[in-house]
């Protein structure tokens, strides 16, 4: 008796190519957020993908645009609008800023009475992936590697082989940019 309840009906029916559509679908994407030009208002440089389309898809902006009012408002009142954070909504998430290489520090510290970690901070500033640097060095020393805010933590003093390690494997970093702190209380 299921059975026969189950066969009459359908859960899911493809009707094959729908014949309002040309396929094979061309999505357009944008050149700042690298989403689909429909999603760049989620984007947190929203203003900045308006500029990229407008110079480099000026059709698909007017499209984009034609059902914004925004042009309308003064311009007092779209920045106070943008400060503002609208009720039960998350704020405008800050993209990162780039910053400037400002060198890499070395140092050690002591955990519990006689094991030592190696602390290895600055790597963000020159576009390292953390998670990749310290997998690379876990492997690379035998020993567990973590993550923690900005900074690299090794198992163990290693900080000697690093000085060569490190210019080896990232040549952006030259060995004069590598600074000993020594110890260090953690």
């Amino acid at each position: 008796m299921t059975t026969a309840i189950m066969d009459n009906s359908k859960f899911f029916v493809y009707d094959g190519p729908r014949k309002d559509v040309n396929y094979p679908i061309e999505v357009l994407y944008c050149g700042e957020c690298t989403m689909p030009v429909e999603y760049c208002e989620y984007y947190p440089n929203y203003e900045r993908c308006k500029i990229w389309l407008e110079k480099n898809m000026p059709d698909q902006f007017k499209k984009l645009m034609a059902g914004k009012g925004d042009e309308n408002l003064g311009s007092e009142e779209t920045e106070e609008k943008k400060k503002r954070q609208t009720r039960g909504g998350r704020g405008v998430i800050k993209a990162k800023k780039k910053t400037e290489p400002q060198g890499l520090k070395l140092s050690t510290a002591t955990r519990g009475k006689k094991k030592r970690v190696t602390i290895v901070a600055g790597l963000a500033t020159y576009d390292i992936d953390l998670k990749e640097a310290s997998k690379y060095f876990a492997t690379k020393f035998s020993c567990g590697s973590s993550v923690t805010a900005d900074e690299i933590v090794i198992q163990g003093d290693v900080k000697d082989e690093l000085f060569d390690i490190i210019p080896e494997k990232w040549p952006q970093i030259d060995e004069d940019n590598i600074d000993d702190l020594g110890e260090q209380k953690k």
